[in-house]
């Protein structure tokens, strides 16, 4: 018996992309129907859907279906959670690590669904300015915490491979709000998100 891998895409969306993809391939100069090919527009159309599913996710629905009402009112941090996200400018990945801490105000969330949220902002054609701030009012309008920190840092492959070609370069954005404003609660969060504590 073989191998089939069963995934679930709109068969109309799907081959829509295939076409193109196709074209892109002949368009480039490459035969589209060499072996090693052949089967790469239809691949390339699943893989694109599947790296912009952030589009018909909720960030508020994943948060609000593990919100629990707790007396906690220190700072929570969920650090060093991997993203891999699309440069809106050129199609290319960014790919990172970002770190969120709030102020519980009465709601604790589940850890595991920090890192969804992520994923489905990152999970769309991005900016990381932009993604930074979505991730942040994500939490912050749907918790209501005392206050949120993102930080973000990740390595652009738009940088990486063409343009400017620097290769060790890497880009960190940060945003904050309510108690994060204050430079004490500040700098603890980032001093948590640095330290290696095993």
């Amino acid at each position: 018996m073989g191998y089939k891998k069963h995934d679930k895409y709109d068969e109309h969306i799907t081959n829509d992309l295939l076409s193109r993809y196709a074209d892109i391939i002949d368009l480039i100069g490459e035969d589209k129907h060499r072996e090693g090919i052949a089967k790469t527009p239809e691949r390339a159309a699943k893989a694109i859907q599947y790296l912009t599913q952030g589009y018909h996710q909720d960030a508020s629905q994943i948060l609000k279906s593990a919100l629990f009402k707790e007396n906690y009112s220190e700072m929570v941090v969920v650090k060093d959670i991997e993203l891999y996200s699309l440069c809106e400018h050129h199609l290319l990945p960014f790919f990172g690590k970002a770190h969120v801490a709030y102020i519980p105000n009465g709601y604790v969330v589940g850890l595991s669904k920090i890192p969804r949220v992520i994923d489905v902002f990152a999970r769309r054609l991005q900016v990381q300015e932009r993604m930074t701030h979505e991730i942040l009012h994500a939490i912050e309008d749907t918790l209501k915490p005392l206050g949120v920190a993102v930080v973000i840092e990740a390595s652009h492959m738009c940088m990486m491979m063409r343009g400017v070609q620097k290769q060790n370069s890497s880009t960190t954005t940060s945003a904050f709000t309510g108690e994060f404003r204050n430079i004490e609660t500040r700098t603890e969060f980032l001093s948590l998100i640095t330290a290696n504590l095993k």
